[in-house]
């Protein structure tokens, strides 16, 4: 982060990412990777409302152009004001699928280990009757090991982006989870008994 630079807060995130994101399942997972990468931000001991506020922009031209994904981000948000550091750890979660953009710093290597990772716990969560509430690490470790289960999220980006974190899974799927359990009603995970 720059000296002098205004840092993206979350309400202008929400503000921007309102305007382009209109389904439900796409907003839900912009929660989830916010409320994932608030947790990550404590860990760091960095900015925690800049780092949500990034996790939950990160999907922004994703709606309307699905098949050409971060290709219409860049100009988009720095046009918006949103700054070129921040724009870049955005870019940086397409890393080897949709762009060359490597994840170097804590935010961007977080973002990008996350995207793919906030999947898998929220497949978890929906099976148990508490949802998030009472999951743990060791039963999404077990589901991570079957790669039938929530089989569209990238578990070798997952694996990758954690030894550029120097963490390991499970303790990255811990910090995630517990960044997600206080917003468990707002991303619908707070199970059958909720």
């Amino acid at each position: 982060m720059q000296g002098g630079d205004v840092v993206l807060t979350l309400d202008r995130a929400k503000e921007i990412n309102d305007t382009v994101v209109t389904g439900d399942q796409l907003r839900i997972h912009a929660m989830n990777v916010m409320a994932s990468m608030g947790a990550m931000a404590e860990h760091f001991g960095e900015n925690k409302e800049n780092w949500m506020a990034i996790g939950y922009l990160h999907d922004y031209d994703y709606e309307k152009y699905p098949d050409e994904h971060l290709q219409h981000t860049e100009q988009a948000l720095l046009d918006l004001g949103v700054e070129d550091w921040e724009v870049r750890a955005i870019l940086s979660h397409g890393y080897g699928l949709c762009n060359s953009v490597e994840p170097l710093t804590n935010l961007e290597k977080s973002l990008y280990t996350v995207d793919e990772l906030t999947g898998i716990i929220q497949a978890c969560a929906r099976m148990r009757p508490m949802g998030i509430r009472d999951l743990t690490a060791k039963s999404v470790m077990k589901k991570f090991k079957d790669k039938r289960f929530a089989a569209k999220c990238n578990r070798e980006v997952i694996l990758d982006g954690c030894e550029r974190l120097g963490m390991e899974l499970k303790d990255v799927v811990e910090v995630c989870i517990e960044g997600m359990k206080p917003y468990a009603e707002e991303i619908g995970l707070m199970g059958t008994e909720g």
